[in-house]
């Protein structure tokens, strides 16, 4: 069973930066696909970006170039680093994955939906921007 557990939230000014975490443990897969989602008060969860195996990554347009996806394979762990951060940035932030899956084959939709296709998640962390 794979456990996935988020850090890193917190509250910040807008323009400011935050950098979230998703350690891994139990058993871990070598094809996933990895992604961030938020959701926030009174709206659906949507895609924030994902990464898979090979490293190729994908964004939401409202975060692609403010946002950075990365990950640590020797620590299990992946990133999320949002810089220049606005008030409609403030979601609580799920880290999740799909393993045997490619983030950009035909199974995994579009990055907005791709939650649906995710069956491992973390409890969530709360990123709260104030303007």
């Amino acid at each position: 069973q794979l456990q996935l557990v988020e850090s890193g939230g917190g509250s910040v000014q807008a323009g400011g930066s935050l950098r979230l975490s998703c350690a891994a443990s139990g058993y871990t897969y070598s094809k996933y696909c990895m992604g961030w989602f938020r959701q926030a008060p009174g709206k659906t969860r949507e895609g924030v970006a994902t990464i898979d195996n090979d490293g190729i990554t994908s964004y939401a347009d409202s975060v692609k170039g403010r946002f950075t996806i990365s990950q640590d394979n020797a620590k299990y762990t992946m990133y999320l680093q949002m810089n220049s951060l606005k008030s409609e940035d403030t979601a609580m932030y799920y880290c999740a994955e799909e393993p045997w899956m490619s983030c950009s084959g035909p199974t995994a939709g579009p990055l907005i939906n791709r939650w649906s296709r995710m069956r491992y998640w973390g409890q969530g962390t709360q990123g709260t921007v104030s303007s």
